[in-house]
């Protein structure tokens, strides 16, 4: 029952004969949901077996993603704010919250999204000069223009908040806190989000965490590069591992380069190590399916230097090319798994146009005998047959390509490194490296291609009062002073 009461109360409107049902977001939504947690922590230090009975019901009454922005908002907060009174759920809580944020993420997919907002803008410029109309579009402009991504968009500041909020100590990090939170959700992103096909922002709730201290980032790293080298894990989870290796080295404005360094110098040595063990024997030619795990890697390698090239060879370029040339992707380039013919194609010319300018590997001769070789695949349709060119055999994806949701993203932008879009040619005939910092806007680097001290409590709903009292243009998290004195 009082579950029921985590979101706004439901009014009756009665408009032309039709009841209308909407949300009553009155001034005293916050009162209304401090009593509802005030009863649950008396239930809770009255009954112990509480926690046992309670996550069902929460998993029960969370609303369908079709629900209103609000309902989920306020049901999301209200999850959250019982983690930090009830501690032994918050593992159980945050994979509940995760799994429904995925559901909404991949139902709207980048493309729907993009689509979506450039069907807005072309409808805005219609009434470019409708000057009585300017503060509403205003406030429109920062709505999404689709909507289960503007339900994503609210959802996800407040999981950032609530992120911030526990590992944030009065303005300072609390290292056991972050190492705590880490735990519980590098768990549940090895259970829903490495293994789930689509999402596009979800995963950027381990971006963010691991920006508060570069040794979560590290651990972050070192999990997925284990999993990478580790034969008794399937193989499509090494690969979608390697994908968020190479992407998260690649964009986290975060991690310096002599953490990159260290990766690199990982990965290629095991590159190294798995070419040397095929040798010359039977499975010694270019399969994805045997070699996945491989051209994944080898993907991920690509993908790092083409991003960070620059900072590697800055300040000494002699001593950065000399780090490069040891690294030897020559043999790499050129061994019988010949990875240039499965990476993407994107990928695999940035590469050649790299390593071809600084003399440290030459590419163009694979690439244009792969080119040849490659044989076009004839598709039945109802339409007819139509060639195809197989260009992503790997199924290739990076999890952390620009994040679009509109308000959330001033989270992530300032961690985030974006890429300056330059072809392969410009990158031959221009002397310096790919420059940094582009707006995201034009980030488009694979376009197309692939979140009182009394004896009863103490709440203290801080941020979320504002959310409350204006919930179009605020946004809170769940408190952490929430306190249970038993």
């Amino acid at each position: 029952m009082i579950v029921s009461h985590f979101v706004p109360p439901r009014i009756t409107i009665r408009e032309n004969d039709v009841d209308i049902s909407d949300s009553d977001d009155d001034e005293n939504v916050v009162e209304s949901f401090t009593t509802c947690h005030r009863a649950l922590q008396t239930i809770v230090k009255y009954v112990p077996l509480t926690p046992q009975f309670l996550m069902p019901v929460l998993a029960e009454k969370f609303p369908f993603i079709n629900k209103s922005e609000r309902t989920l908002q306020c049901y999301l907060h209200n999850l959250l704010r019982i983690s930090v009174y009830i501690p032994a759920l918050r593992h159980d809580i945050l994979e509940l919250v995760v799994e429904k944020l995925l559901k909404i993420d991949v139902s709207a997919p980048r493309k729907d999204i993009e689509a979506a907002e450039e069907e807005e803008e072309g409808n805005g410029e219609k009434g470019l000069f409708n000057m009585d109309e300017d503060g509403e579009n205003l406030e429109k402009s920062e709505l999404m223009a689709h909507p289960i991504a503007e339900r994503l968009d609210i959802l996800m500041i407040v999981m950032f908040s609530y992120i911030k909020d526990i590992c944030y100590v009065n303005g300072k990090i609390d290292v056991g806190n972050t190492k705590d939170l880490y735990r519980d959700l590098v768990a549940i992103f090895d259970k829903l989000i490495l293994t789930t096909h689509g999402s596009c922002h979800v995963q950027f709730i381990m971006f963010y965490l691991s920006s508060f201290r570069l040794v979560i980032a590290e651990a972050f790293v070192e999990h997925l590069w284990k999993k990478l080298q580790n034969p008794n894990v399937p193989a499509v989870i090494r690969q979608t591992t390697g994908n968020y290796i190479g992407s998260f080295l690649a964009r986290a404005k975060f991690i310096p380069i002599v953490t990159v360094k260290t990766c690199l110098d990982l990965l290629v040595s095991w590159l190294h190590t798995y070419i040397d063990n095929q040798g010359t024997g039977s499975r010694a030619f270019c399969d994805v399916a045997l070699h996945g795990p491989f051209y994944a890697a080898c993907q991920a390698v690509f993908y790092i230097v083409i991003f960070r090239h620059k900072q590697i060879l800055d300040g000494n370029l002699k001593k950065g090319l000399a780090y490069l040339q040891r690294l030897n992707f020559e043999r790499i380039i050129l061994c019988q798994l010949n990875p240039l013919k499965v990476c993407l194609p994107t990928i695999v010319s940035l590469f050649a146009a790299l390593t071809r300018k600084y003399q440290v590997a030459f590419c163009d001769t694979i690439i244009e005998r792969n080119r040849r070789q490659i044989l076009p695949v004839v598709r039945s349709s109802c339409g007819g047959e139509s060639v195809e060119m197989v260009t992503n055999p790997l199924d290739s994806f990076f999890p952390f390509d620009p994040y679009i949701l509109k308000r959330s993203k001033n989270t992530v932008n300032p961690l985030y490194q974006f890429w300056e879009e330059q072809s392969a040619e410009d990158l031959k005939e221009t002397p310096e490296p790919i420059n940094e910092g582009k707006g995201e806007e034009e980030d488009d680097f694979l376009r197309g291609e692939t979140p009182q001290n009394d004896s009863m409590i103490s709440v203290t709903p801080n941020s979320f009062n504002s959310l409350v009292h204006n919930s179009e243009t605020s946004l809170g998290s769940p408190p952490v002073e929430l306190q249970l004195q038993l």
